[in-house]
């Protein structure tokens, strides 16, 4: 076996993982798997720079990783940065700074490369298993941008677009730099439409409408703290617990159901639920409402919800 560290760093977290990967079986050995809510996307999508506190909470998250990958001696490390860093001006500093911490260049992944992560580690284990067969649509949803893929054995379509739970509270939640608590109709709707648009564009390269009926055979697999939140509120959980999250299937009208809920609910009654982290409690009205969105285009009666994502994938990439 290989032990690897992988990190990716996304609009609104930064996350870790360090396992022992044996490409012959297929195996994966978790040794550490954390995560930290750094927003380096904060204002990116409205200054097109990384704000100097967010680079900061995002060079202290790097700092604590250091440590966990010399502790576990791990012996491949692989950075990898997405929307947030490809949008900014600024991302030398990043780069510059992420290397004198950790030893290793970010890699500023493009799009279509992120899908492909994201896409191996949600389904590598998924494969051959007769509870949840392939084809499968991957949807990432993250801070600043959302990946669909298609497959089966292999990539087959693949697009990254523009929306993102993040970027979207930002351009319509945020009036003078407050949250609007909760948000009004007609900003409700300014996110809808965009999500509207982002998926016609995903739709010319993924195949989206109506891909997850079960006529289809489309397993629609959710990715990500947006959707694995809604999944943890779904199930009724007392604290969040990802072995519960893992692989769960959450109903449409469930995810109807929450969405309306957050949306319509004020920042303190979104932190007194027991799975919301505390970085996600602005963000999450508008993650809900992009996976809503995403299962009525697909037709998706269920969302199968993987806690292996792109990082997995970065872990095998590596291996």
């Amino acid at each position: 076996m290989t032990r690897v560290a992988a990190v990716d760093c996304g609009t609104n977290s930064i996350r870790l993982l360090v396992a022992d990967a044996d490409p012959a079986t297929g195996e994966l050995i978790e040794l550490d798997r954390r995560m930290k809510i750094v927003r380096l996307g904060q204002g990116v999508d409205r200054t097109g720079r990384l704000a100097p506190e967010a680079l900061e909470r995002t060079f202290a998250a790097c700092r604590e990783y250091a440590e966990v990958i010399r502790e576990l001696g791990a012996e491949r490390v692989r950075f990898v940065a997405t929307s947030a860093s490809r949008d900014a001006e600024n991302r030398e500093e990043f780069v510059r700074g992420v290397m004198e911490i950790l030893g290793v260049e970010p890699e500023v992944i493009t799009g279509d490369q992120e899908a492909e992560f994201s896409f191996t580690g949600a389904t590598k284990e998924l494969m051959g298993r007769s509870h949840v067969p392939g084809p499968y649509l991957v949807v990432d949803i993250g801070g600043g941008s959302t990946e669909f893929v298609e497959g089966g054995e292999g990539v087959r379509a693949a697009r990254s677009v523009d929306i993102g739970c993040v970027r979207l509270t930002e351009r319509h939640l945020a009036v003078d730099g407050r949250i609007t608590d909760p948000p009004t109709e007609d900003q409700i709707a300014a996110i809808k439409r965009d999500v509207d648009t982002a998926l016609n564009l995903a739709e010319r390269t993924v195949p989206l409408t109506r891909a997850c009926r079960p006529a289809d055979g489309h397993a629609l697999v959710g990715l990500a703290g947006s959707v694995t939140t809604v999944a943890g509120i779904a199930l009724g959980l007392a604290e969040y617990e990802s072995s519960a999250i893992h692989h769960s299937r959450i109903a449409l009208d469930q995810v109807r159901e929450i969405t309306g809920k957050l949306l319509g609910s004020t920042h303190d009654e979104r932190a007194r639920i027991p799975v919301m982290h505390p970085g996600r409690v602005d963000v999450i009205g508008a993650g809900a409402l992009i996976l809503l969105s995403i299962m009525e285009r697909t037709g998706a009666e269920e969302v199968v919800v993987s806690e292996h994502d792109i990082l997995d994938g970065i872990a095998w990439s590596i291996a």
